[in-house]
């Protein structure tokens, strides 16, 4: 044998031996089987409901789980909320009435399903995702279908359904829950608890950590200074409700809450309080709500007409009507015009 060939011989015996253990590591990560969605694999999880009184941990899954998850562990249903802020300060008071109303059908993660919103000062919108394909409008105006938007209609409906949590949030995780029995909700047994206010807050696991927020260089505007000043300063000061658990499944079939917040007074500024009144409620669980495409819709658009509408305005050109060499601009429209 050549010596010139015994080098190529020992590469090809010992290069398997030899095998990068990163590579393979990640070789392994590549052609593995893929995780099912988050609110599937949420949703196999065990969650005693005659525990959410006693195991902190507990409470917060339940009183925190995503629409999609509720779907997956309940089936179709109706959600039905109306909340009431009411803000008292310096100013005169604020008050602001919310309805939101999303219909589930099949299928947490792909699933079809509509979410509605309206409030006290005649706005709101809808969000309907049918077979895939999003729909969306305002208030009084004309469904237009939305193929770049992806993962909105998602974003909607769990900060749409996500009251609960955000009571839990606002209130600091105050939340005592005492049992009060069983009861019935559209057919199915329920454990029922009162709602009040704990001394504190209960220990839980330390979550992930996120990095202060970029200060702009000329400082904050004073309307995200009172926001940030009521995040960091509010004191939850009373709650009082009660809470209607599915006892198979563990979700929240029926809530309401009454509870107050306030912000103490600081430097040249105010007091201020806020009053919550949530109601909310499932209905038609494990009925198909048989959701359907509308029936006219707009398709999806490039960009707003908008923006189209003002540059034809002053005169700039646009895709096809743009001068070519030689040619003259369009005469911008005038005000007198």
């Amino acid at each position: 044998m050549s010596l010139r060939k015994l080098p190529i011989l020992m590469l090809a015996v010992l290069g398997p031996a030899c095998q990068d253990p990163v590579d393979a590591a990640a070789k392994a990560r590549i052609f593995s089987p893929e995780d099912p969605p988050l609110a599937i694999s949420a949703a196999a999880q065990s969650l005693p409901p005659d525990r959410i009184d006693s195991d902190p941990r507990v409470a917060h899954r339940i009183l925190r789980m995503d629409a999609a998850e509720v779907v997956e562990r309940l089936g179709p249903h109706v959600v039905t909320t109306k909340v009431s802020f009411e803000w008292t300060g310096a100013d005169a008071p604020i008050r602001l009435d919310e309805t939101r109303t999303i219909v589930a059908g099949r299928g947490g993660v792909g699933g079809d399903f509509s979410v509605v919103m309206e409030n006290s000062r005649d706005q709101g919108f809808e969000v309907l995702r049918k077979d895939d394909k999003v729909y969306a409008r305002n208030r009084y105006g004309k469904f237009r279908q939305r193929l770049r938007d992806r993962g909105m209609a998602e974003r909607v409906r769990s900060e749409v359904q996500g009251v609960i949590r955000d009571v839990d949030e606002l209130f600091h995780s105050r939340l005592a829950l005492t049992p009060q029995g069983s009861t019935t909700v559209d057919g199915r047994s329920a454990l029922k608890f009162a709602v009040s206010l704990a001394a504190e807050a209960p220990r839980l696991e330390a979550g992930v950590t996120l990095p202060d927020p970029i200060e702009p260089k000329g400082g904050r505007d004073a309307q995200t200074r009172r926001r940030m000043r009521f995040h960091e300063e509010r004191v939850p000061v009373s709650l009082q409700g009660e809470l209607v658990v599915d006892a198979e499944t563990s979700v929240v079939l029926q809530a309401k809450f009454d509870g107050k917040v306030r912000v103490p007074k600081g430097d040249q500024q105010a007091s201020s309080e806020l009053k919550l009144q949530v109601r909310t409620g499932l209905t038609g669980i494990g009925r198909d709500p048989a959701l359907k495409v509308p029936e006219d819709f707009l398709p999806d658009a490039d960009k707003p007409a908008g923006i189209a509408d003002v540059l034809d305005r002053f005169g700039i050109p646009r895709g096809e009507a743009a001068p070519q060499d030689g040619e003259a601009a369009p005469k911008p429209v005038t005000q007198d015009e």
